[in-house]
């Protein structure tokens, strides 16, 4: 499973993020990174399911709510380079407590072909 953080608006002092779940491997089209680099467009329907796509394909997906939230943590101050010790600080910046799960295989989105007359 490939699990990709990514940014949602946040309430109070920490924001709240999600974590998008991905069934199988997600390969780039050049030989770089996925880093800062676009994955697809997430919409919802009306009764709130998330739906995913990704070029020609797209995914149908849920919302999960995480048995045990995680933190996303940022290393603070100076000596960023040394390892973990009792100097080290960390500030904590979000929450994530939902995930979005897409377990099903993508299917591809195919347009009206017009018959031959």
């Amino acid at each position: 499973m490939v699990q990709i953080v990514i940014s949602s608006g946040g309430a109070g002092r920490l924001a709240q993020w999600v974590l998008l779940e991905l069934q199988g491997e997600v390969e780039p089209r050049q030989s770089g990174g996925l880093a800062g680099s676009v994955l697809g467009d997430l919409h919802y329907t009306y009764q709130g399911i998330p739906v995913l796509i990704v070029g020609h394909h797209i995914l149908y997906g849920k919302v999960v709510q995480l048995e045990k939230p995680f933190a996303v943590l940022v290393k603070q101050g100076a000596g960023e380079s040394q390892p973990a010790g009792p100097h080290a600080r960390y500030n904590v910046t979000a929450l994530i407590k939902t995930k979005l799960l897409f377990k099903t295989r993508p299917k591809p989105i195919i347009t009206n072909v017009p018959k031959k007359v």
